[in-house]
């Protein structure tokens, strides 16, 4: 049984907090790169011209990249040959986000629904667990602005709706959110298990690296479709029209109840901060 103590928990997700809100994973840079290639429109390509400078800016000064630096969606697989000692999970995790917001000079974002009050540290993290084989945790951070989540939807649909109404519901949302969500976008879609399961799943979706397609070949082909559809709506860049609405679409599928077609949507805006290390 291998021993981890809360404090080196704590440690790793305060480094990982800042990181992610300050430098862009090298493949969301790429993406953008090849985005401002692919754009047909003018201003469009200037936009994501742009959002490549001020991600550069945000790394060269130690500086957010936005100013939602978001709730701190946390996933974490623990190897079931780990004591986690000398303390909660949960409280490790709280935090370490509470030191990274505030020594890292993020914008606490996180409040009570009703009265709006804020809670100060960006406290309580948004935490995923998942126990899995072996002996070591990793531990993947997401933080999760408010306009691209704002546009997200779980619907539970008939099966006979089947993959054109899964697609048609899509569409919907993106063209909902138009340029609300900051595209260029990253779509996440979760389809089956039950309610629950399938927003998970599509948050899941978001963490799929940039040009990773679906091992499924059906799903593979489901997501270039749409994709393609997404990118023919002509919001373009921040909403300014153009041929580059969406930098990719991951699906995460379970199987579901017979009488059920859960599916969900959780989009991501361009600035996709995404960093994961395993302790």
């Amino acid at each position: 049984m291998r021993e981890i103590h809360v404090n080196d928990i704590v440690t790793v997700l305060e480094k990982l907090f800042v990181d992610a809100n300050i430098n862009l994973p090298d493949n969301v840079y790429k993406a953008l790169e090849k985005a401002a290639e692919k754009e047909e429109s003018p201003l469009g390509r200037e936009v994501i011209r742009e959002l490549i400078n001020n991600a550069g800016l945000a790394k060269s000064e130690g500086l957010p990249i936005c100013q939602d630096t978001g709730l701190a969606v946390t996933f974490i697989e623990i190897g079931q040959d780990v004591h986690i000692n000398g303390g909660i999970l949960a409280d490790a995790v709280d935090e370490g986000v509470r030191r990274a917001y505030k020594k890292g000079y993020l914008r606490k974002s996180c409040c009570d629904p009703l009265t709006r009050k804020n809670t100060g540290d960006n406290t309580p993290a948004i935490l995923h667990v998942k126990i899995v084989p072996g002996d070591r945790i990793k531990i993947v951070v997401l933080p999760k602005g408010g306009g691209s989540e704002n546009y997200g939807e779980v619907r539970m649909l008939v099966p006979s709706e089947g993959k054109e109404g899964v697609k048609s519901f899509i569409l919907q949302m993106i063209n909902k959110g138009g340029p609300n969500p900051c595209p260029p976008i990253i779509v996440g879609i979760g389809i089956g298990g039950n309610l629950e399961t399938s927003a998970i799943l599509s948050k899941e979706a978001l963490m799929v690296p940039i040009g990773v397609r679906n091992g499924d070949p059906f799903l593979s082909a489901f997501e270039a479709e749409i994709l393609e559809e997404i990118n023919k709506t002509g919001i373009g860049p921040q909403g300014y029209g153009g041929t580059v609405t969406a930098l990719d679409v991951h699906i995460k599928m379970l199987p579901c109840h017979i009488a059920s077609l859960p599916v969900a949507v959780n989009i991501q805006c361009h600035a996709h901060r995404l960093k994961e290390v395993i302790i």
